[in-house]
């Protein structure tokens, strides 16, 4: 029976770079073809190439991990698609910083046993962190929002452009279509400018007749 190896990499985002893993990887002397990477969240196991991975992993293949925070960070979901791999598939893992967690060299009870109680205690600790990790997220946006630090898209604001855009709508020399198309915003942002505008107007209006009467 022909043993294919695999490899894993996971980072969380596009941002991140995953050549420390790589190299740990590619020193294995697994073929690219071979090697699949995804850039997101540990938090589920939903994820593209990690799915096309085990569709084609098969009994007797080997697949290798850096570290098993790359594999995943619920523990739950760790234990069921360690389970799924190696009871089910009957491919093996191989986790490069943990050398317990080798499913090839304990195959007996007792080595099964150490390794599964490793998994446990070590996938425990990824869900650990992965909660540490949002909870300091939380403080920091806690912490921003006190400050009075926006979050999100900046407000677009009226400009001298949108006026000019505005009058020409108003005048009938452009369709709204056409005035959001130049603006550059859309639908809804566009008729909130308008009535902000507007009401901009009336204020200022209100304001001179209110200084031509008082002279």
């Amino acid at each position: 029976m022909l043993i294919r190896k695999f490899g894993y990499i996971r980072v969380s985002s596009k941002d991140q770079h995953e050549g420390r893993q790589l190299a740990s990887i590619k020193d294995l002397e697994i073929d690219d073809r071979d090697i699949f990477i995804d850039k997101q969240s540990g938090r589920d196991f939903q994820r593209e190439q990690y799915q096309l991975l085990k569709r084609i992993l098969r009994q007797g293949d080997i697949l290798y991990i850096h570290s098993l925070d790359r594999f995943g960070r619920n523990k739950e979901e760790i234990l069921t698609e360690w389970n799924e791999i190696t009871k089910n598939i009957q491919a093996d893992i191989v986790v490069l910083d943990m050398p317990l967690l080798d499913t090839t060299q304990y195959k007996d009870s007792l080595g099964t046993f150490i390794a599964d109680l490793v998994l446990q205690i070590l996938s425990w600790m990824a869900e650990e962190e992965r909660t540490r990790i949002r909870k300091r997220q939380r403080e920091g946006i806690d912490n921003a929002l006190q400050r009075g630090v926006a979050f999100g898209r900046p407000r677009i604001q009226i400009s001298e452009e949108f006026k000019q855009i505005y009058k020409k709508w108003k005048r009938g020399e452009l369709t709204a279509v056409k005035a959001m198309e130049e603006v550059g915003v859309k639908k809804t942002t566009f008729y909130r400018l308008v009535r902000e505008h507007e009401k901009e107007l009336k204020i200022n209006n209100q304001e001179r007749r209110g200084k031509y009467n008082g002279i």
